[in-house]
């Protein structure tokens, strides 16, 4: 066997096995009504980002807790129904916030924030989480790896300091772009660096 096929049978062995890693830092989730307010204007889209029409947005925020605050936050896009921001439990010692571990547009009863713009605020009464680690799946990459959508799994990342998360649920969405998504807790605890894979383990 050549060195072309060679290479072709193990991208294709890797693409059934294993997930990309990413680590995803804090961002906002505005509604268009907020963004409006908050910059005068819907959104601008800069890059599109890996899950299939995500953008992040040119505009960014500061995020004000009751002991602290980030400047030049990231907003992602397109708008959405309701007001998100989604930080890390270390973020949340800075802000003064103690955010639920939930999966993202799960809000209810979560702690707000206040968002300022260039252009005005916008205060939550809701929406502050913390991102439970979760992995995007095609139908078609769920039944190839056997999972199904909302499962609780195993996930082993293969970085500097290798580690097993449990508690890692699965997202199963025609619209989806295979990719297993960390906040940046736990890719620091992980040693991640772009470009490192997982895979879901028994």
């Amino acid at each position: 066997m050549d060195e072309q096929k060679i290479t072709a049978l193990a991208e294709a062995v890797l693409g059934r096995v294993f997930v990309p890693v990413e680590a995803s830092g804090r961002h906002v989730h505005v509604t268009q009504e907020q963004a409006r307010r908050l910059f005068g204007h819907d959104l601008t889209p800069e890059r599109p980002l890996s899950q299939p029409g995500q953008y992040l947005a040119k505009e960014r925020v500061t995020v004000v807790g009751p002991k602290g605050e980030f400047r030049n936050v990231a907003v992602l896009g397109p708008a959405r129904k309701e007001g998100q921001v989604e930080i890390s439990l270390t973020d949340g010692k800075t802000l003064g916030i103690t955010p639920p571990v939930r999966l993202s547009g799960d809000v209810q009863d979560s702690p707000g924030c206040i968002l300022e713009g260039e252009r005005g605020s916008v205060t939550l009464t809701q929406g502050v989480i913390a991102a439970r680690r979760h992995i995007h799946l095609t139908p078609a990459d769920g039944k190839m790896l056997g999972v199904s959508d909302k499962q609780v799994v195993k996930f082993q990342v293969f970085t500097d300091r290798p580690v097993i998360f449990e508690d890692t649920v699965v997202r199963i969405h025609g619209d989806f772009q295979r990719a297993a998504h960390l906040d940046y807790d736990e890719a620091n605890a992980c040693g991640f660096s772009k470009g490192d894979l997982g895979r879901i383990v028994p």
